[in-house]
């Protein structure tokens, strides 16, 4: 690094990273366009109360849920950069009820899906929120459509995340690669890479677990007594819900611990989204050195990454963090007498 009066000159930025790791020239447009809505969101955040953008749009998006004013302008944030990128065919918004075709003249090879703003029920009181995507290239002689994205998370092409907190870091990673995180200079309006690297804690980091607890007489009995076992002995866990997805993965990925969002007799297919917030979240958490089980689901104890969508909207449960908790998990459902493979 050369610096000159505390200036770096030699600037380590999103799309300079991108281009040295893939010489792929469409996945450096895609991802600077995707870092370009995450700025302009993050200024939409930040002038939320200044800018009357509190509050209900008056909505509801695919899957039921209030809009709210910045649910709608980070939608459309994200679909005009995406869509105007040139390298992009379809596009998948939980604000959306159908997919998004791009036009020929202006498609490209990638398939994107994406929770413009993750965690927008707390933007009202000043909370971290956040967006999440996931990418999928097309299918061979695919000319772009749904199909080419209901795929299992070994298809995904990259996948992030951004968070607008005291700082505004952006997360990602490439199909098989490593973990970086970027952090935003509002000096130069760029993000810098400030994180290489990253991975979970290998002696499983801070004991702390990340769950809606509300929930819990909707659970089987393997989660409460995971719970319990979390909460027993002489130094119990602390408990750490932020009720932003993207803000309860980076304090896990970064402190350790475990977050929990399991299936429930209310939900049996979880709460969470799979295209644009299970798979994406699962490639970070596993490229990372964490586990991504969907715990009991459709019968079975299976990985996040091993489930096929078979709808863009369709949910799974997520039981996220390093293997020294999950291991806490599994273990009570092999002594339920549930088959349950080894971490």
């Amino acid at each position: 690094m050369s610096e000159t009066s505390g200036f770096d000159v030699d600037c380590p930025t999103l799309n300079r990273f991108v281009m040295a790791n893939t010489r792929d020239h469409e996945l450096v447009i895609l991802l600077n366009a995707l870092g370009t809505s995450c700025k302009l969101i993050a200024s939409a955040v930040k002038r939320a109360g200044v800018a009357q953008l509190y509050g209900l749009a008056g909505e509801v998006n695919s899957t039921g849920d209030d809009q709210k004013k910045l649910d709608v302008m980070s939608d459309d944030m994200m679909i005009n950069a995406l869509v105007n990128s040139g390298v992009c065919s379809v596009l998948v918004s939980e604000e959306k009820e159908e997919p998004i075709i791009v036009p020929k003249e202006k498609a490209g090879k990638y398939c994107v899906a994406f929770d413009p703003l993750d965690g927008s029920s707390n933007i009202d009181c000043n909370v971290s929120v956040g967006t999440i995507f996931s990418v999928f290239a097309k299918k061979e002689g695919s000319e772009g459509t749904v199909d080419d994205l209901l795929r299992s998370g070994a298809d995904c092409v990259c996948a992030g995340y951004c968070v607008y907190s005291s700082a505004v870091e952006l997360v990602f990673t490439f199909q098989g690669g490593g973990v970086h995180g970027f952090c935003l200079d509002p000096t130069i309006g760029e993000f810098v890479h400030t994180r290489p690297n990253m991975q979970f804690p290998k002696d499983g980091g801070k004991t702390i677990f990340a769950c809606n607890e509300g929930n819990s007489n909707y659970w089987d009995e393997p989660i409460k007594k995971s719970i319990a076992i979390f909460k027993e002995g002489p130094k119990p866990y602390s408990a750490r819900y932020v009720g932003s997805m993207v803000a309860d993965i980076h304090r896990t990925l970064l402190y350790g611990g475990i977050f929990l969002y399991p299936a429930d007799n209310k939900s049996p297919k979880g709460k969470l989204r799979c295209l644009y917030e299970g798979i994406p979240m699962a490639m970070i958490t596993e490229q990372a050195g964490g586990i991504a089980s969907a715990g009991m689901f459709e019968g079975k104890i299976q990985r996040v990454l091993d489930i096929v969508p078979d709808a863009i909207h369709c949910k799974c449960p997520i039981i996220m963090g390093g293997k020294r908790d999950v291991q806490i998990v599994y273990d009570q459902y092999k002594a339920a007498g549930i088959e349950t493979p080894e971490l």
